[in-house]
């Protein structure tokens, strides 16, 4: 474990060059650690957000969450998220974008060991099994509850075109999949889905379902948390990256 760490909110270059916001933090004379993008969930990059950025420093990553709402902004981060949720939220594109800038943010540090994963909790779940499959320089991906991975046609439109779930044959990093299976989105028949399409594929993937647990159970601060279910559910995430990023 490492309890001296350094955090801070920086700019980074996102989506079309444009600088945006994140949430920074990494290990203090750690030598060479691993990164990992830390996707927002819908309700914004909120205070939560930031601990696990702040968890995974302690734990000997060097961890950065992209403000994926950064352009609704400036204003309180609560004001920002429901102006972005209004908008419809940012398009798959540019969550490619600011994805990648993180991905590229984190390998040029001169602390980098040249691997970086992603993790996602909720909207940013399913972001994070996208980007998995989009964005390059990745080495493993978690996706939390990712709700809307599997979609109906008429669901999608100009900001989501794809349904995520079509885009499995592009996934070309280990998943790990984390799951409350008293969800409703994804609720255990669609997370049968994508595991189907998964193992369809022959990727490289692990799933951890929870019961007891509904959606955003690691969250500490909404009333879904659930203690004993998140504890298990964040050794799951450890093991993984110590499989996949060291």
């Amino acid at each position: 474990m490492h309890e001296a760490m350094l955090a801070e909110t920086i700019g980074i270059t996102g989506d079309h060059g444009d600088v945006i916001e994140a949430y920074y933090a990494r290990p203090v004379a750690a030598g060479k650690v691993p990164g990992v993008v830390v996707l927002h969930h819908m309700p914004g990059w909120d205070e939560w957000t930031k601990e696990v950025v702040r968890k995974l420093a302690y734990h000997g990553y060097a961890a950065a969450a992209p403000s994926l709402f950064h352009r609704w902004g400036p204003g309180s981060w609560e004001d920002i998220a429901a102006a972005a949720r209004a908008g419809g939220g940012p398009t798959d594109a540019q969550v490619v974008g600011d994805t990648a800038g993180a991905v590229a943010f984190l390998l040029s540090q001169p602390d980098s060991n040249g691997k970086v994963g992603s993790i996602g909790f909720c909207s940013g779940g399913r972001q994070s099994y996208m980007v998995g499959c989009k964005v390059k320089g990745l080495s493993a991906a978690v996706d939390c509850w990712g709700g809307n991975v599997v979609v109906k046609p008429e669901e999608l439109n100009d900001r989501k075109p794809v349904a995520v779930i079509d885009m499995t044959p592009e996934l070309s990093v280990p998943l790990l999949g984390i799951f409350g299976n008293e969800d409703k989105n994804p609720d255990p028949a669609q997370v049968d889905t994508i595991e189907a399409e998964l193992k369809r594929l022959g990727k490289q993937y692990e799933f951890h379902r929870y019961d007891g647990a509904g959606h955003g159970f690691f969250a500490t601060d909404r009333p879904g948390y659930r203690p004993e279910q998140a504890v298990d559910g964040w050794k799951k995430v450890f093991a993984f990256y110590g499989k996949h990023l060291h």
